[in-house]
């Protein structure tokens, strides 16, 4: 739970349109520094375009974006990473033939300023002594199976691959993450493993990272958020605690219809 109402992250009237279409419409909301909150919504809601302003991937049609009380509207992907905002991708995003190990390397040379040169990938990782430290710190936040580190990515489970994903994310040291479906094509088994990963990172960064998801899996929205904004056609209808959302009638109408279920 976030000890500070000092905001992070902010949106003003945020708005994307794609010709005739309105992905995301007069989005205004407010993120508490050290907080875990998500986005959820019924598919074509808006959620992913959403991520996509925030991170500079799609410029607003209007709007503003404010990070840190600075307003990033106008701001680069490249700058928004530098100011401190990283962001997980719905589909893994890894080096596959590289090993776990240096797949949080190379993250980590990179963000460090050090030039990387991609034909260095094949050197031993030992040889990159000034960041072995900091990656196995990673890996042991994440909860990364050490037998694994030195495995090519494209060879370990799923989840190993996404929780390599979140290492990733945070080797830029980020005090924003932005988590798109980090359960993205998981069994069921093997979501609590993920779960587990976001709560392992929560517990070591503690106020000092903000964690903002967007998920499609209740039991990961509900378990782990302080707080959730439902998204539907692009406008923000509803907002509040897991256990608020859970018994709103309007989100149950988007999402089963009005049917008498409940949201897991």
């Amino acid at each position: 739970m976030s000890s500070t109402n000092e905001i992070i992250l902010s949106t003003s009237k945020l708005t994307k349109n794609f010709g005739g279409l309105v992905a995301v419409n007069d989005v205004t909301l407010n993120i508490e520094r050290g907080s875990v909150k998500a986005i959820i919504g019924p598919n074509g809601s808006g959620k992913t375009t959403f991520f996509n302003l925030i991170t500079g991937a799609l410029p607003p049609s209007s709007g503003n974006i404010f990070f840190e009380n600075q307003d990033i509207t106008r701001f680069s992907m490249h700058q928004r990473t530098r100011s401190g905002i990283s962001r997980s991708y719905q589909i893994t995003n890894i080096f596959p033939y590289q090993t776990t190990f240096e797949n949080i390397r190379l993250a980590v040379q990179g963000c460090s300023g050090a030039k990387v040169n991609f034909l260095g990938m094949l050197k031993k990782a030992s040889t990159f002594t000034n960041f072995h430290e900091r990656v196995l710190d990673i890996a042991t936040i994440v909860g990364i199976d050490p037998a694994r580190l030195y495995v090519p990515a494209a060879l370990i489970p799923h989840a190993e691959q996404r929780k390599l994903e979140i290492a990733m994310a945070l080797a830029t040291e980020p005090r924003l993450l932005l988590l798109d479906e980090p359960a993205a094509g998981m069994a069921i088994e093997e979501i609590p493993e993920v779960m587990d990963a976001i709560l392992r990172v929560k517990k070591s960064y503690g106020d000092q990272l903000t964690i903002l998801i967007v998920e499609h899996k209740m039991d990961i929205v509900m378990n782990l958020s302080e707080e959730i904004f439902v998204l539907s056609e692009g406008k923000l209808i509803a907002k509040g605690p897991p256990e608020e959302i859970r018994e709103n009638e309007h989100v149950l109408t988007v999402y089963l219809g009005g049917t008498d279920e409940k949201l897991a």
